[in-house]
Protein backbone atom coordinates (compact mmCIF):
# COMPACT_ATOMS: atom_id res chain seq x y z
CA UNK A 1 0.00 0.00 0.00
CA UNK A 2 1.09 3.31 -0.86
CA UNK A 3 0.17 6.25 1.04
CA UNK A 4 1.23 9.63 -0.34
CA UNK A 5 0.52 13.21 1.16
CA UNK A 6 -0.19 14.98 -2.02
CA UNK A 7 -2.93 12.20 -2.63
CA UNK A 8 -4.55 11.74 0.67
CA UNK A 9 -4.21 15.44 1.97
CA UNK A 10 -3.70 17.88 -0.42
CA UNK A 11 -3.98 20.86 1.17
CA UNK A 12 -0.41 19.75 3.29
CA UNK A 13 1.34 20.50 0.27
CA UNK A 14 0.81 24.16 0.03
CA UNK A 15 0.36 26.87 2.78
CA UNK A 16 -2.76 28.69 3.31
CA UNK A 17 -2.93 32.07 2.36
CA UNK A 18 -4.77 34.16 5.38
CA UNK A 19 -2.69 37.25 6.41
CA UNK A 20 -5.00 38.38 8.63
CA UNK A 21 -5.58 35.03 10.14
CA UNK A 22 -1.81 34.61 10.42
CA UNK A 23 -1.41 37.68 11.83
CA UNK A 24 -3.68 37.20 15.02
CA UNK A 25 -2.95 33.44 15.65
CA UNK A 26 0.53 34.74 16.01
CA UNK A 27 -0.32 37.18 18.70
CA UNK A 28 -2.86 34.39 20.59
CA UNK A 29 -0.18 32.13 20.16
CA UNK A 30 2.89 34.05 21.72
CA UNK A 31 0.50 35.08 24.82
CA UNK A 32 -0.34 31.10 25.14
CA UNK A 33 3.38 29.92 25.49
CA UNK A 34 4.16 32.48 28.21
CA UNK A 35 1.92 30.52 30.32
CA UNK A 36 3.75 27.27 29.50
CA UNK A 37 7.07 26.29 30.61
CA UNK A 38 8.43 25.22 27.22
CA UNK A 39 11.12 27.44 25.10
CA UNK A 40 9.97 28.56 21.71
CA UNK A 41 12.60 29.26 19.33
CA UNK A 42 12.34 30.48 15.78
CA UNK A 43 14.70 30.08 12.50
CA UNK A 44 16.13 34.03 13.21
CA UNK A 45 17.18 32.92 16.47
CA UNK A 46 14.36 34.62 18.60
CA UNK A 47 12.89 32.56 21.68
CA UNK A 48 9.99 33.04 23.94
CA UNK A 49 7.72 30.77 26.16
CA UNK A 50 7.27 30.03 29.83
CA UNK A 51 10.48 28.92 30.27
CA UNK A 52 13.76 30.07 28.29
CA UNK A 53 15.83 27.97 30.70
CA UNK A 54 18.58 25.41 28.60
CA UNK A 55 16.17 22.16 30.47
CA UNK A 56 12.74 23.65 28.92
CA UNK A 57 11.35 21.05 26.26
CA UNK A 58 12.00 22.97 22.76
CA UNK A 59 9.33 24.28 20.40
CA UNK A 60 10.86 24.54 16.74
CA UNK A 61 9.31 26.46 15.02
CA UNK A 62 10.44 25.62 11.03
CA UNK A 63 8.30 27.85 9.09
CA UNK A 64 6.41 30.65 10.77
CA UNK A 65 4.84 31.81 7.90
CA UNK A 66 2.97 28.41 7.28
CA UNK A 67 2.81 27.52 10.76
CA UNK A 68 0.94 30.63 11.87
CA UNK A 69 -1.14 30.68 8.52
CA UNK A 70 -2.59 27.32 9.34
CA UNK A 71 -3.01 28.24 12.59
CA UNK A 72 -5.48 30.92 12.19
CA UNK A 73 -7.04 28.96 9.56
CA UNK A 74 -8.57 26.29 12.16
CA UNK A 75 -6.83 26.41 15.29
CA UNK A 76 -7.80 22.57 16.36
CA UNK A 77 -6.81 21.29 13.01
CA UNK A 78 -4.16 23.37 12.02
CA UNK A 79 -1.69 22.76 14.64
CA UNK A 80 -1.29 18.93 14.08
CA UNK A 81 -1.19 19.64 10.48
CA UNK A 82 1.87 22.09 10.77
CA UNK A 83 3.47 19.13 12.10
CA UNK A 84 2.81 16.80 9.97
CA UNK A 85 3.86 19.63 7.57
CA UNK A 86 6.86 20.23 8.79
CA UNK A 87 5.99 23.87 9.68
CA UNK A 88 7.29 23.53 13.59
CA UNK A 89 8.64 20.02 15.67
CA UNK A 90 9.93 19.06 18.77
CA UNK A 91 13.67 20.66 19.08
CA UNK A 92 17.16 18.38 19.63
CA UNK A 93 16.99 16.50 22.70
CA UNK A 94 13.02 17.13 23.48
CA UNK A 95 10.72 14.48 23.29
CA UNK A 96 7.38 15.22 21.84
CA UNK A 97 5.63 13.97 24.22
CA UNK A 98 7.14 15.49 27.07
CA UNK A 99 6.47 18.91 24.64
CA UNK A 100 3.02 18.43 24.72
CA UNK A 101 2.28 17.73 27.82
CA UNK A 102 2.49 20.96 29.04
CA UNK A 103 -0.15 22.40 26.78
CA UNK A 104 -2.43 19.13 27.31
CA UNK A 105 -2.28 20.36 30.87
CA UNK A 106 -3.38 24.14 30.41
CA UNK A 107 -5.51 23.06 27.15
CA UNK A 108 -8.52 24.65 28.69
CA UNK A 109 -6.82 28.10 29.82
CA UNK A 110 -4.46 28.93 26.54
CA UNK A 111 -7.48 30.52 24.69
CA UNK A 112 -8.53 33.80 26.72
CA UNK A 113 -12.76 33.38 27.76
CA UNK A 114 -14.01 35.87 25.10
CA UNK A 115 -12.27 34.06 22.47
CA UNK A 116 -13.67 31.37 23.63
CA UNK A 117 -16.84 32.08 23.20
CA UNK A 118 -16.84 32.48 19.92
CA UNK A 119 -15.98 28.71 18.99
CA UNK A 120 -19.85 28.11 18.07
CA UNK A 121 -18.29 30.85 15.45
CA UNK A 122 -14.95 29.21 14.06
CA UNK A 123 -15.09 25.34 15.17
CA UNK A 124 -15.78 23.08 11.81
CA UNK A 125 -18.87 21.13 12.10
CA UNK A 126 -18.06 17.39 11.48
CA UNK A 127 -18.77 16.46 8.40
CA UNK A 128 -22.13 14.75 7.26
CA UNK A 129 -20.06 11.81 6.04
CA UNK A 130 -18.91 10.76 8.69
CA UNK A 131 -22.73 10.00 10.54
CA UNK A 132 -22.37 6.29 11.96
CA UNK A 133 -24.97 5.21 9.71
CA UNK A 134 -24.59 1.25 9.05
CA UNK A 135 -22.85 2.52 5.99
CA UNK A 136 -20.76 5.08 7.56
CA UNK A 137 -19.64 3.31 10.15
CA UNK A 138 -17.71 0.54 7.73
CA UNK A 139 -16.15 3.85 5.83
CA UNK A 140 -15.31 4.99 9.31
CA UNK A 141 -13.61 1.87 10.39
CA UNK A 142 -12.26 1.30 7.22
CA UNK A 143 -10.51 4.99 6.78
CA UNK A 144 -7.91 4.13 10.14
CA UNK A 145 -8.56 0.04 10.47
CA UNK A 146 -8.19 -1.16 6.74
CA UNK A 147 -5.13 0.89 6.56
CA UNK A 148 -2.81 -2.37 6.28
CA UNK A 149 -2.47 -5.16 9.35
CA UNK A 150 1.16 -5.03 8.99
CA UNK A 151 1.28 -1.57 10.00
CA UNK A 152 -0.53 -1.96 13.17
CA UNK A 153 1.46 -5.37 13.76
CA UNK A 154 4.86 -3.92 13.60
CA UNK A 155 4.09 -1.59 16.57
CA UNK A 156 1.63 -3.15 18.76
CA UNK A 157 2.68 -6.32 21.11
CA UNK A 158 2.11 -9.90 19.83
CA UNK A 159 -1.49 -9.87 20.99
CA UNK A 160 -2.34 -7.33 18.42
CA UNK A 161 -4.37 -5.34 21.25
CA UNK A 162 -4.48 -2.02 20.23
CA UNK A 163 -5.90 -0.91 22.95
CA UNK A 164 -4.76 0.60 26.96
CA UNK A 165 -2.83 -2.35 28.37
CA UNK A 166 -3.25 -2.83 32.60
CA UNK A 167 0.24 -2.91 34.01
CA UNK A 168 1.08 -5.14 37.34
CA UNK A 169 0.11 -2.33 40.33
CA UNK A 170 3.79 -2.94 42.04
CA UNK A 171 5.58 -1.32 38.88
CA UNK A 172 6.50 1.66 38.02
CA UNK A 173 4.82 2.69 35.11
CA UNK A 174 7.92 4.84 33.63
CA UNK A 175 9.84 2.06 33.24
CA UNK A 176 7.04 -0.90 32.52
CA UNK A 177 8.13 -3.00 29.57
CA UNK A 178 6.07 -6.21 29.39
CA UNK A 179 3.00 -4.77 27.15
CA UNK A 180 2.49 -7.92 25.87
CA UNK A 181 1.65 -9.64 29.53
CA UNK A 182 -0.04 -6.53 30.53
CA UNK A 183 -2.36 -6.77 27.64
CA UNK A 184 -3.29 -9.83 28.74
CA UNK A 185 -3.74 -9.02 32.14
CA UNK A 186 -5.96 -6.01 30.84
CA UNK A 187 -7.76 -8.66 28.93
CA UNK A 188 -8.67 -11.10 32.10
CA UNK A 189 -9.73 -8.11 33.59
CA UNK A 190 -12.42 -7.17 30.93
CA UNK A 191 -13.26 -11.47 31.22
CA UNK A 192 -13.50 -11.52 35.11
CA UNK A 193 -16.38 -8.59 35.01
CA UNK A 194 -18.14 -10.11 32.92
CA UNK A 195 -17.96 -13.49 34.35
CA UNK A 196 -16.41 -15.58 31.81
CA UNK A 197 -15.98 -19.12 32.33
CA UNK A 198 -15.81 -22.44 30.93
CA UNK A 199 -19.36 -22.86 29.02
CA UNK A 200 -20.11 -18.67 29.28
CA UNK A 201 -22.20 -17.82 25.81
CA UNK A 202 -19.99 -14.72 24.82
CA UNK A 203 -20.75 -11.84 22.41
CA UNK A 204 -17.79 -9.18 21.49
CA UNK A 205 -18.63 -6.13 20.29
CA UNK A 206 -15.09 -5.10 18.05
CA UNK A 207 -13.29 -8.13 17.45
CA UNK A 208 -9.76 -6.24 17.03
CA UNK A 209 -7.34 -8.60 15.59
CA UNK A 210 -9.02 -11.67 17.94
CA UNK A 211 -6.86 -11.75 21.03
CA UNK A 212 -9.61 -11.20 23.31
CA UNK A 213 -11.71 -14.12 22.05
CA UNK A 214 -8.99 -16.43 21.47
CA UNK A 215 -8.41 -15.84 25.68
CA UNK A 216 -12.45 -15.92 26.26
CA UNK A 217 -12.35 -19.50 23.77
CA UNK A 218 -9.11 -20.72 26.35
CA UNK A 219 -10.96 -20.21 28.97
CA UNK A 220 -13.72 -22.66 27.97
CA UNK A 221 -16.62 -19.74 26.18
CA UNK A 222 -18.44 -20.26 23.03
CA UNK A 223 -17.77 -16.93 21.45
CA UNK A 224 -19.46 -14.75 19.28
CA UNK A 225 -17.63 -11.80 18.25
CA UNK A 226 -18.48 -9.04 15.10
CA UNK A 227 -16.10 -6.66 13.13
CA UNK A 228 -17.37 -4.38 10.31
CA UNK A 229 -13.60 -3.96 9.23
CA UNK A 230 -12.27 -6.74 6.68
CA UNK A 231 -8.89 -6.34 6.98
CA UNK A 232 -9.29 -7.18 10.45
CA UNK A 233 -11.61 -9.75 9.96
CA UNK A 234 -9.32 -11.44 7.80
CA UNK A 235 -6.28 -11.67 10.03
CA UNK A 236 -7.94 -12.68 13.40
CA UNK A 237 -9.69 -15.65 12.17
CA UNK A 238 -6.23 -16.81 10.99
CA UNK A 239 -5.09 -15.91 14.64
CA UNK A 240 -8.19 -17.48 15.89
CA UNK A 241 -6.84 -20.96 13.56
CA UNK A 242 -3.41 -20.61 14.89
CA UNK A 243 -4.85 -20.70 18.58
CA UNK A 244 -6.51 -23.56 18.26
CA UNK A 245 -9.88 -22.44 18.77
CA UNK A 246 -11.65 -21.95 15.84
CA UNK A 247 -15.04 -24.50 17.36
CA UNK A 248 -15.33 -22.19 20.07
CA UNK A 249 -15.29 -18.36 18.55
CA UNK A 250 -17.64 -17.68 15.36
CA UNK A 251 -16.03 -14.45 13.67
CA UNK A 252 -18.73 -12.30 11.36
CA UNK A 253 -18.65 -9.17 9.83
CA UNK A 254 -21.18 -7.83 11.34
CA UNK A 255 -22.75 -4.45 12.83
CA UNK A 256 -23.46 -4.76 16.22
CA UNK A 257 -27.21 -3.53 15.33
CA UNK A 258 -27.63 -6.46 13.20
CA UNK A 259 -26.86 -9.31 16.10
CA UNK A 260 -29.79 -11.46 17.04
CA UNK A 261 -29.50 -13.93 20.26
CA UNK A 262 -28.99 -14.09 23.60
CA UNK A 263 -25.29 -13.91 25.66
CA UNK A 264 -24.44 -14.74 28.96
CA UNK A 265 -21.34 -11.90 28.83
CA UNK A 266 -20.89 -9.05 26.57
CA UNK A 267 -17.82 -7.35 26.23
CA UNK A 268 -16.50 -4.36 24.06
CA UNK A 269 -13.00 -2.92 24.54
CA UNK A 270 -12.59 0.82 23.00
CA UNK A 271 -15.22 0.85 20.74
CA UNK A 272 -17.57 3.36 21.98
CA UNK A 273 -15.57 6.14 21.46
CA UNK A 274 -16.14 5.11 17.75
CA UNK A 275 -19.66 4.85 18.08
CA UNK A 276 -20.86 8.30 18.28
CA UNK A 277 -22.88 10.53 20.08
CA UNK A 278 -26.49 10.15 18.32
CA UNK A 279 -25.67 6.72 18.78
CA UNK A 280 -24.70 5.94 22.33
CA UNK A 281 -28.50 4.54 23.24
CA UNK A 282 -28.85 2.82 20.39
CA UNK A 283 -25.33 0.84 21.34
CA UNK A 284 -26.29 0.23 24.70
CA UNK A 285 -30.31 -0.67 23.95
CA UNK A 286 -28.57 -3.11 21.49
CA UNK A 287 -26.86 -4.56 24.54
CA UNK A 288 -29.27 -4.20 26.95
CA UNK A 289 -31.51 -6.72 24.22
CA UNK A 290 -29.05 -8.78 23.39
CA UNK A 291 -28.03 -9.90 27.04
CA UNK A 292 -29.52 -12.76 28.83
CA UNK A 293 -30.55 -12.97 32.44
CA UNK A 294 -28.70 -12.50 34.75
CA UNK A 295 -25.95 -11.61 32.16
CA UNK A 296 -23.05 -9.17 32.60
CA UNK A 297 -21.50 -6.50 30.00
CA UNK A 298 -17.55 -5.17 30.21
CA UNK A 299 -16.47 -2.27 28.64
CA UNK A 300 -13.86 -0.53 28.52
CA UNK A 301 -14.11 3.37 27.22
CA UNK A 302 -11.65 6.22 27.04
CA UNK A 303 -13.36 9.09 28.65
CA UNK A 304 -13.28 12.34 29.29
CA UNK A 305 -14.40 15.35 31.37
CA UNK A 306 -18.69 15.87 31.01
CA UNK A 307 -17.98 19.65 30.46
CA UNK A 308 -15.02 19.39 28.12
CA UNK A 309 -17.21 16.44 26.35
CA UNK A 310 -19.57 18.57 26.10
CA UNK A 311 -17.54 21.95 24.85
CA UNK A 312 -16.31 19.81 22.11
CA UNK A 313 -18.74 17.35 21.01
CA UNK A 314 -20.09 19.10 17.53
CA UNK A 315 -16.57 20.36 16.55
CA UNK A 316 -14.57 18.85 14.01
CA UNK A 317 -11.19 18.24 15.53
CA UNK A 318 -7.88 16.73 13.84
CA UNK A 319 -8.06 13.17 15.52
CA UNK A 320 -11.73 13.19 13.90
CA UNK A 321 -9.88 14.40 10.50
CA UNK A 322 -6.98 12.10 10.15
CA UNK A 323 -6.96 9.21 13.12
CA UNK A 324 -10.90 8.40 14.11
CA UNK A 325 -13.34 10.17 11.53
CA UNK A 326 -16.97 9.77 13.00
CA UNK A 327 -15.56 9.61 16.71
CA UNK A 328 -16.32 10.95 20.11
CA UNK A 329 -14.84 10.52 23.23
CA UNK A 330 -17.54 10.12 25.81
CA UNK A 331 -17.68 11.02 29.59
CA UNK A 332 -18.49 8.70 32.32
CA UNK A 333 -21.45 10.61 32.94
CA UNK A 334 -22.70 10.55 29.39
CA UNK A 335 -22.63 7.11 29.93
CA UNK A 336 -24.29 6.91 32.93
CA UNK A 337 -27.26 8.73 31.82
CA UNK A 338 -27.56 6.97 28.25
CA UNK A 339 -27.99 3.70 30.63
CA UNK A 340 -30.61 5.38 32.97
CA UNK A 341 -32.53 6.72 30.07
CA UNK A 342 -32.24 3.53 27.31
CA UNK A 343 -31.58 1.17 29.29
CA UNK A 344 -32.18 -1.19 32.28
CA UNK A 345 -28.42 -1.34 33.13
CA UNK A 346 -26.50 0.30 35.44
CA UNK A 347 -22.43 0.45 36.29
CA UNK A 348 -21.98 -1.45 38.64
CA UNK A 349 -17.76 -1.82 39.08
CA UNK A 350 -15.33 0.14 37.28
CA UNK A 351 -11.49 0.08 36.94
CA UNK A 352 -9.46 3.23 36.16
CA UNK A 353 -6.40 3.32 33.71
CA UNK A 354 -5.68 6.46 32.69
CA UNK A 355 -1.65 6.44 33.43
CA UNK A 356 -1.44 3.16 32.09
CA UNK A 357 -2.72 4.67 28.59
CA UNK A 358 -0.01 6.87 28.78
CA UNK A 359 2.20 4.17 29.15
CA UNK A 360 0.90 2.01 26.80
CA UNK A 361 1.19 4.64 23.72
CA UNK A 362 4.42 5.48 24.55
CA UNK A 363 5.68 1.86 23.82
CA UNK A 364 3.60 1.81 20.65
CA UNK A 365 5.40 5.47 19.76
CA UNK A 366 8.60 3.95 20.92
CA UNK A 367 7.80 0.82 18.58
CA UNK A 368 6.53 2.74 15.41
CA UNK A 369 9.78 5.06 15.40
CA UNK A 370 12.15 1.95 15.76
CA UNK A 371 10.59 -0.11 12.92
CA UNK A 372 9.72 2.85 10.89
CA UNK A 373 12.12 1.97 8.07
CA UNK A 374 9.63 -1.47 7.56
CA UNK A 375 6.66 0.83 7.75
CA UNK A 376 8.39 3.19 5.47
CA UNK A 377 8.91 0.54 2.85
CA UNK A 378 5.19 -0.58 2.98
CA UNK A 379 4.91 2.73 1.65
CA UNK A 380 3.84 5.15 3.99
CA UNK A 381 5.34 8.22 2.87
CA UNK A 382 6.97 10.87 5.70
CA UNK A 383 3.68 13.13 6.16
CA UNK A 384 2.17 9.95 7.61
CA UNK A 385 5.16 9.40 10.08
CA UNK A 386 4.74 12.49 11.57
CA UNK A 387 1.18 12.43 11.89
CA UNK A 388 1.56 9.38 13.22
CA UNK A 389 3.84 10.17 15.58
CA UNK A 390 1.66 13.24 16.43
CA UNK A 391 -1.29 11.16 17.21
CA UNK A 392 0.71 9.03 19.46
CA UNK A 393 2.42 11.55 21.50
CA UNK A 394 -0.98 13.90 21.73
CA UNK A 395 -2.95 11.56 22.99
CA UNK A 396 -0.32 10.39 25.23
CA UNK A 397 -0.15 13.80 26.79
CA UNK A 398 -3.58 14.10 27.21
CA UNK A 399 -3.48 10.44 29.24
CA UNK A 400 -0.42 11.92 31.56
CA UNK A 401 -1.92 15.12 32.60
CA UNK A 402 -5.59 13.36 33.21
CA UNK A 403 -7.04 15.36 30.60
CA UNK A 404 -8.67 11.87 29.01
CA UNK A 405 -9.26 8.90 30.94
CA UNK A 406 -10.45 5.58 30.20
CA UNK A 407 -12.52 3.30 32.25
CA UNK A 408 -12.99 -0.89 32.49
CA UNK A 409 -16.75 -0.72 33.36
CA UNK A 410 -18.98 -3.62 34.50
CA UNK A 411 -22.72 -2.87 33.74
CA UNK A 412 -25.53 -5.36 34.91
CA UNK A 413 -29.45 -5.14 35.11
CA UNK A 414 -31.04 -3.14 37.38
CA UNK A 415 -32.64 -4.50 40.60
CA UNK A 416 -36.23 -4.17 39.43
CA UNK A 417 -37.92 -2.92 42.82
CA UNK A 418 -41.87 -3.44 43.48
Amino acid sequence: MTVSSTMHWPSLARSPRAPLHAKVARSIFERAVRMVPVRVVTPDGRSCGGDTGPSAPVFEIVRPGSFFARLGRDTKVGFGEAYMAGDWRAGPGTDLADLLTPFAARLTTLVPQPLQRLRAVVDQRIPAHHENTLEGSRDNIEAHYDLSNDLFAAFLDPTMSYSSAWFPDDVDLVGAGDLEGAQLRKIDGILDFAGVREGTRVLEIGTGWGALAIRAAQRGAQVTTVTISQEQLDLATKRVAEAGVSHRVDLRLQDYREVVGDFDAIVSVEMIEAVGEEYWPTYFAAIDRLLAPGGKVSIQAITMAHERMLATRRSFGWIQKYIFPGGLIPSLQAIDETLAAHTSLRVSQRRELGPHYARTLRLWRDRFTQEWPAIHAQGFDETFRRMWEFYLAYCEAGFRTGYLGVSQLQLTRAPAWG
